[in-house]
């Protein structure tokens, strides 16, 4: 794979990642929630869960290409940080605003 594609995958899974808390309902992807739903702590876990699986396929990437890693200072991670809360945008909206409009449309509609 071409170092090109290769980021592109990487940017892929960041915005697919930052965004699956937010659409899934299911604690970890795999239990059923208690009684009250999904609580918003628990998504905040899930996503720095998944920023961190994201920081180590990007380092696995890094490594395969250049067969090193390079030391990156607090700037770095605090920028990765602030992209990964950007990618996360439209799950965020989605879950606390759109999908009540959209449940509202379709009672209104019936």
């Amino acid at each position: 794979m071409s170092q090109g594609a290769s980021i592109w995958l990487l940017v892929a899974l960041a915005f697919v990642a930052a965004n699956l808390p937010w659409l899934s309902e299911r604690v970890a992807f795999v239990f059923e929630p208690p009684a009250g739903g999904k609580r918003e702590w628990v998504r905040l876990l899930e996503w720095a869960a998944l920023f961190c699986v994201v920081g180590v396929a990007a380092e696995g990437l890094e490594y395969r290409a250049q067969g090193q890693l390079h030391h990156q200072d607090w700037e770095f991670y605090v920028t990765t940080i602030c992209l990964f809360v950007v990618f996360a945008l439209p799950g965020f909206i989605y879950h606390h605003d759109l999908r009540r409009h959209l449940r509202r449309r379709s009672r209104w509609r019936s």
